[in-house]
């Protein structure tokens, strides 16, 4: 089974529990506050590994969460922090969110390690909050909630050389005798339903990894066919090896125009690619007549063809010395849209204290990450935890913020799960 494609549920480690406790020993009734902060939950990393090559380990196990940081503890014993995730990806691996297929990382290097889900922080201790003015806090934070990410993970095949076509024009043969790869070979559409890899050796120093791409068919950017689930496999091929049919009946320009209309769909600079137009199976007299057209008309567009024949090894070797010569010079292109390009993802990214929703004529709703983030700090199990609670939300304006959008006395805020009267 060829999986290419999976989608995680990823949840980094919640931070540990500030502990709230106060010294108690024999001969000092008043030690102090002593309540340890909680340790850090673990992080959540993707990481490229040259010993992993597939994700089928991955069908089924598709959530993953890191270990939460343990609670402090009295006489000021740190929580142990959780342990990192790694999840190691085969070499080629691209990552996008799910809901935006934004870009995440590109894992294209062995070794590769990518921070995906940073894990909470853990609440500080009530003997973090000791100063001059307050010698007995009775205070200490909850640790952070750890990150949550869906996210959808494609493989994309790291080969030099992309083999294309249309279904049944002899691109499993072709791969078959250039290379060590045994692909299987079938008089009928779709044979190869999974990319087949291969290496061709012209000589000891010179050797490259080709491609053989299940056939495409008029409509595959959209889905038809096997179009979506190997157009991607395209992506990080250099050179292109266009296969079009002499044996058949179509016309081979027509066969030829509609994979060029396909890849122009698709995008990804699949067209930008150097591309080698090979006429397989002239092994007749008819089909050298249709190459002879077929040459004809490509020569209009200043395009050189090659024929081949892989039952008598005709030219094949021709095709592999032209694709060596153009992969030294051939550019690599980007494996995500170019305008995802500056909005790479970043955990660091800035965004707003909060903001304010009303929901209805007496209730308001304060959203926000950082809001959120402080709230799920506080412990409001203690009275000097809500005294704390509302003199964060009065520094930061949201009283102010309530009063501009009309709140009456006694209107409903609520907090994520925490609900308060509004007086001013």
């Amino acid at each position: 089974m060829f999986i290419d494609r999976v989608i995680l549920d990823c949840r980094s480690g919640k931070g540990g529990d500030g502990r709230l406790s106060f010294l108690r020993e024999k001969n000092r009734p008043l030690g102090g506050p002593d309540g340890g902060n909680g340790g850090r939950g673990g992080s959540i990393y993707l990481r490229a590994n040259k010993n992993t090559t597939t994700l089928v380990n991955y069908r089924h196990a598709k959530r993953f969460c890191a270990p939460d940081g343990e609670n402090g503890d009295i006489k000021n014993l740190y929580g142990r922090k959780g342990d990192d995730l790694y999840i190691d990806w085969p070499i080629g691996s691209v990552v996008f969110e799910k809901d935006t297929h934004k870009f995440i990382c590109d894992l294209n290097e062995d070794g590769k390690v990518f921070l995906l889900c940073k894990g909470g922080r853990g609440g500080r201790g009530n003997a973090c909050f000791k100063n001059a003015r307050n010698k007995a806090p009775k205070i200490a934070e909850n640790g952070l909630p750890g990150q949550r990410k869906t996210v959808i993970v494609e493989l994309k095949l790291l080969a030099d050389v992309g083999i294309i076509g249309l279904p049944s024009v002899g691109k499993s043969t072709f791969i078959s005798c250039v290379s060590n790869c045994k692909a299987e070979i079938g008089d009928y559409d779709f044979t190869t339903i999974v990319p087949n890899l291969g290496v061709a050796y012209l000589d000891d120093n010179t050797s490259f990894v080709l491609a053989d791409m299940p056939g495409l068919i008029k409509g595959a950017y959209q889905g038809k066919g096997l179009g979506l689930t190997f157009l991607r496999h395209i992506e990080r091929t250099k050179v292109l090896i266009h296969l079009v049919d002499m044996s058949s009946d179509r016309d081979p320009l027509v066969d030829y125009n509609t994979i060029r209309d396909e890849l122009t769909n698709y995008g990804m600079h699949l067209t930008e690619r150097p591309e080698i137009i090979v006429a397989s199976k002239v092994d007749s007299d008819e089909a050298n007549e249709k190459y002879l057209y077929f040459k004809k008309e490509m020569e209009k567009q200043n395009k050189e063809v090659i024929p081949i024949s892989s039952l008598t090894d005709f030219n094949l070797k021709l095709v592999l010395y032209k694709a060596s010569d153009l992969l030294k010079t051939a550019k690599t292109f980007p494996v995500y849209d170019e305008k995802d390009e500056e909005e790479v993802y970043d955990l660091r990214k800035s965004e707003e204290i909060f903001s304010i929703k009303k929901e209805n004529e007496n209730t308001y709703r304060i959203v926000g990450e950082r809001v959120l983030r402080t709230y799920h700090l506080i412990n409001l199990s203690e009275e000097e935890g809500v005294l704390r609670l509302i003199k964060y939300l009065n520094d930061i304006g949201v009283e102010e913020a309530l009063e501009k959008m009309g709140a009456k006395n006694g209107d409903t805020v609520i907090l994520d799960d925490f609900e308060f009267e509004y007086f001013a």
